[in-house]
């Protein structure tokens, strides 16, 4: 008798994830993200809609209503507490997706600029004033 092959241990591997923003008015946010950040809408949900998701290539941003600010604007923008972080493969890239965000008149926290940690990124503000980080490797 042979005795039988252990078992592998399987590994779980996270491959995607969706940072859910909360926003006052599913509509104008997924507009927003259309017209200025160049996302689509993979779905909204409700009627009225209170809940939507908006892609981009990988990104994948979930939508939730809210009545009222889930944090204090105050805070979040004083420790600019990001609400997501997208990254792109190449400095070339960071550079062009902040000139496009420029010439479709995107509010920005932060502007393109280098950090001490070897990354470009900039800070882009949503119509509820979540805070979206995009970033990509220092040319």
């Amino acid at each position: 008798m042979t005795d039988p092959k252990p078992a592998q241990a399987i590994t779980a591997i996270i491959t995607a994830a969706e940072p859910q923003l909360f926003v006052s008015d599913i509509e104008t946010s997924c507009r927003f993200f259309m017209a200025k950040l160049g996302f689509a809408v993979a779905f909204t949900y409700g009627s009225p809609p209170f809940y939507a998701q908006v892609v981009r290539d990988g990104a994948r941003l979930n939508l939730r209503h809210v009545d009222q600010p889930a944090i204090d604007p105050a805070i979040r923008d004083r420790e600019e507490l990001l609400s997501a972080s997208m990254t792109v493969e190449t400095a070339a890239a960071i550079k062009q997706l902040f000139l496009e965000f420029q010439a479709a008149g995107v509010a920005f926290h932060q502007p393109l600029q280098r950090q001490p940690w070897g990354a470009d990124n900039f800070i882009v503000t949503d119509p509820d004033g979540n805070l979206l980080l995009f970033a990509g490797p220092a040319a």
